[in-house]
């Protein structure tokens, strides 16, 4: 999979997409993250890429030639990749949705938007618009972020283990929460791994997980 992601500040990215399993994922060749400045398409000597709001109003926004220019030259690189705009306008992103981005083998452009918000317009140019929370932050980055994790953990391979992703929260309905785990030692300051879990008996565990999980 070809991830692009549209950003001012692609410095942003580097921790997070240099560690861990997203590395892994890169070494591995399961995923491939490209960054389009989109200061490279600011307009005039001083390369603007933002301006003030028709109607008035505070702060600055995105504007649309440049946002445009910059979809198409990763359109260029990946055609049939689809268009993502996190925004708090879009719908709520949910475990399904990554599993469906995971699943459909394309390729991904996600716009960073920055300032006030952006050009309406742009939305002409995306395929889906998430959310990941009823909250406002500073830009697009960490929403960009939280979805690229959430796709690409689900890749062929990146995790590791066949049945990692399956039993996790989420997974079955975007409802259905996973079950607690416990790890050596069984005792710490007074507090006892349930006895079910070390009765090994099968049987008995998987019914007390079926129990745990909330809907």
């Amino acid at each position: 999979m070809k991830i692009q992601i549209i950003t001012l500040f692609p410095e942003m990215f580097t921790g997070v997409l240099g560690s861990s399993m997203l590395w892994k994922a890169q070494d591995k060749g399961a995923v491939s993250y490209e960054f389009i400045n989109l200061r490279d398409f600011g307009l005039g000597l001083r390369k603007q890429v933002d301006d003030t709001p028709y109607g008035g109003g505070d702060g600055m926004l995105l504007m649309i030639e440049p946002l445009v220019k910059a979809v198409e030259q990763a359109k260029k690189a990946d055609p049939t990749a689809r268009v993502l705009l996190p925004t708090p306008r879009g719908k709520t992103y949910q475990q399904s949705d990554a599993k469906r981005l995971a699943a459909d083998h394309q390729g991904l452009i996600i716009i960073c938007p920055r300032y006030e918000g952006y050009d309406e317009r742009i939305t002409n140019w995306v395929d889906e618009s998430f959310r990941v929370g009823n909250y406002v932050l500073t830009g697009g980055e960490l929403p960009a972020m939280i979805i690229i994790d959430s796709v690409v953990r689900l890749l062929p391979g990146v995790l590791g283990g066949e049945t990692s992703a399956e039993i996790e929260s989420f997974q079955q309905d975007d409802r259905t929460v996973e079950f607690p785990q416990y790890t050596r030692p069984e005792e710490f300051q007074g507090l006892k791994v349930p006895q079910v879990l070390l009765s090994g008996h099968h049987a008995e565990i998987k019914t007390w997980r079926q129990q745990q999980t909330e809907s």
